[in-house]
């Protein structure tokens, strides 16, 4: 690299990292900032942190979500580490296809999947219609006892567990054979490898998959909301955002969950996290997967089988509640009358016609921002070596450790600051010696007032969801581009430049071309998770008119009536194009798919 390339590539990560600070960092240090600062802002103090375990309701709002969290990671590791280690170590026919339909539970956010599953377990629900016509009981039984609790729990695991098994798949198929047949030749058991061997190898990828899993459902927003169970911090959080501008209870409760998590990230990497065997994680001689025939394959395909179609079960239900007649299905297993009404509603009702329209848009300005940047970002860590890559790398990759809900409030604090609102900061005040005073008084006092607004009297939160949704998904983005360019050789673009072509002529003609896979795989990641976010849609759209997808679901969902039929129907349809670009950037990434959800 020449010094005239390497001072641009500094110039290019400095850029970027100070777009990262602006619409990463800055939020969030308002958070913490409105926490600890004063109500009349002079000082600075504990007492808003100190209310959250004071109070009654908000401690137990947190210890809540803190036993969703643990309840939910332990449930994912329960289904995903038996088939992580039959689908690494073995094959047997219809293992492709059984692989691929493990991440079935990955096309439907959980919260649109609480509809089914409260129609399946419900008090009224097919369950309880099963067993009542069977005669098993006389009275329907409350399996979603506990204000909702076990059903959320139940809802997020089947949703998350994908995540951990990519993880531990990737990790099992990087062990080195040699290591565990030495320890079978000394006589060790089968568990005492697992406990001995397996396990301390796998830590890495049991961490981040477990990472992801806790962080996600310790700050999920909408399956409690969906499951009407209020007494979590992130239902807590939702509920005062309109009490942002006169209380700081709000920012208390979401700096606590951000530093919470912070915390068990911390102490989870140190029990969990350390790379002390990495050097011995390689495997040198890949693994020969043991075929499997007879009741050994029937017992690995019923294991599949069976996860799959309890994680799907859900899924089936939101399909079926769409499909049913509204008051037709009331402690029956199927509705008593069907009809397609609410699936050609769900693209033609003036909400929910509007919020596709919406999320489409968002959705690919995201992305559009997302593929330009993490192209950007993924040259930089691999093709260069300038100061400042570790960093980089750690910004980019923050928005899958912060949680969504906590972003997504940062982004409702920033729009009660300069530009936004209120006067220009302190720190700023230098401007006024270096610009004319007319442009000064007019850049001093909120110039940007309506462009970013939430909870105003006329909001406009436009740009924040595209930014919101952006930020999120680039991490996928990223990775998925890291991946291409680790797996291509950098001669081509050597040579090309020894030609005198130019950087844009090397990256449009070798590098786009190269990775084409991988950065269509992280786009659709991208664009599909955007379309279906949730806390960033349910926080900062307030408006009819601006709702996304997830909110008009939310919003139809609490209609008397029709609207759980057409919420659902708007969730059959988000199910449908998750499953297809799931499916896409499968066939383009294959196994390396779990890359992009690693921390």
């Amino acid at each position: 690299m020449t010094a005239r390339s390497s001072r641009s590539a500094q110039a290019l990560l400095v850029a970027i990292v100070a777009l990262l600070a602006v619409v990463l960092l800055y939020p969030i240090w308002l958070t913490l900032e409105g926490a600890f600062r004063t109500r009349d802002g002079e000082g600075w103090t504990l007492r808003h942190i100190l209310t959250v375990f004071t109070d009654p309701l908000l401690r137990e709002g947190l210890l809540n979500a803190l036993m969703i969290a643990t309840l939910t990671t332990a449930l994912s590791l329960l289904l995903a580490l038996p088939l992580a280690f039959v689908g690494a170590r073995t094959s047997f026919r219809g293992q492709a296809l059984l692989s691929s339909l493990v991440l079935l539970p990955l096309i439907l956010p959980p919260f649109v999947g609480a509809i089914g599953m409260r129609q399946m377990l419900g008090r009224r629900g097919a369950l309880n219609g099963l067993l009542e016509s069977m005669g098993v009981i006389d009275a329907p039984i409350d399996f979603l006892g506990g204000g909702g609790l076990f059903g959320v729990v139940v809802v997020e695991a089947l949703h998350l567990y994908p995540i951990l098994y990519l993880n531990l798949v990737a990790a099992l198929a990087n062990l080195d054979p040699a290591l565990e047949e030495a320890a079978e030749n000394l006589g060790a058991g089968r568990w005492r490898r697992f406990r001995r061997i397996v396990l301390p190898l796998i830590r890495p990828g049991l961490f981040a998959g477990g990472t992801i899993v806790f962080i996600w459902s310790f700050t999920e927003l909408g399956t409690p909301l969906m499951f009407e169970f209020h007494r979590v911090t992130p239902v807590q959080i939702f509920n005062g955002i309109k009490e942002i501008a006169d209380s700081r209870e709000p920012y208390a409760l979401t700096a606590v969950m951000l530093l919470s998590a912070a915390a068990l990230y911390a102490l989870g990497r140190l029990a969990f996290g350390g790379r002390a065997y990495a050097m011995y994680a390689k495997a040198s001689i890949q693994a020969r997967p043991r075929r499997l025939a007879g009741l050994r394959a029937a017992g690995a395909m019923a294991l599949f089988g069976g996860v799959t179609l309890l994680a799907a079960l859900p899924h089936i239900f939101v399909v079926l509640v769409a499909l049913a007649v509204p008051g037709t299905w009331y402690a029956t297993v199927l509705p008593q009358a069907w009809t397609i009404e609410f699936l050609e509603a769900a693209v033609s009702h003036p909400v929910a016609a509007d919020a596709i329209r919406n999320s489409l848009l968002y959705s690919s300005l995201a992305v559009a921002i997302t593929v330009v940047i993490g192209l950007a970002v993924a040259r930089l860590l691999v093709r260069t070596r300038v100061r400042g890559r570790g960093l980089l790398d750690a910004l980019v990759m923050l928005p899958l450790a912060v949680p969504g809900l906590v972003i997504a409030f940062g982004y409702v604090a920033v729009t009660f600051r300069w530009p936004f609102g209120g006067t220009i900061p302190p720190w700023l005040a230098w401007l006024r010696h270096l610009l004319p005073d007319r442009v000064f008084a007019a850049i001093s006092d909120a110039p940007l007032a309506g462009w970013a607004d939430v909870v105003g009297a006329d909001p406009n939160p436009v740009g924040l969801l595209v930014v919101a949704y952006a930020v999120r998904r680039l991490p996928y983005v990223v990775r998925a581009a890291v991946a291409g360019l680790e797996q291509t050789s950098s001669e081509l673009e050597e040579a090309a430049f020894m030609l005198g072509a130019s950087r844009f002529t090397v990256l449009r003609r070798i590098v786009v071309p190269l990775i084409a896979a991988n950065l269509i795989a992280g786009a659709l990641l991208a664009f599909s998770f955007a379309m279906l976010e949730v806390s960033d849609s349910l926080i900062l759209a307030q408006r009819q008119v601006h709702y996304p997808i997830t909110k008009a679901i939310f919003v139809l969902n609490e209609r008397l009536g029709d609207g759980q039929a057409l919420a659902s129907a708007m969730g059959v349809w988000g199910m449908a194009l998750l499953a297809t670009t799931l499916i896409a950037a499968s066939v383009f990434m294959g196994r390396r798919l779990g890359a992009v959800f690693r921390l």
